[in-house]
């Protein structure tokens, strides 16, 4: 996928996958919303969060991080409305 431009803030997937683990493994068992990436990433947060979702996705299907909505598994794609992301191993 290509970077993403908020504004004049262009973050790439890396980035974005950088942010997601190292916020995933700072919290430990503790899950967090995908939009406290976006907002550590630009002023500009909302558009990123397309972006946001389809990285977490990804990892999400290589086992490095665990999506949940209402305490139930769910894809970031499909998921419509508020998730939270965690370590594979943490709990809600």
């Amino acid at each position: 996928m290509s970077p993403i431009s908020a504004r004049t803030t262009v973050v790439s997937d890396s980035t974005i996958e950088t942010e997601l683990l190292s916020l995933a493994a700072a919290r430990g068992a503790k899950t967090f919303c995908p939009s406290e990436i976006a907002r550590r990433l630009t002023k500009n947060w909302r558009p990123l969060m397309p972006a946001i979702r389809t990285v977490a996705d990804r990892l999400v299907t290589a086992g490095a991080l665990r999506c949940s909505q209402g305490g139930r598994p769910v894809s970031p794609l499909a998921a419509r409305g508020p998730i939270r992301l965690a370590q594979p191993d943490a709990t809600s």
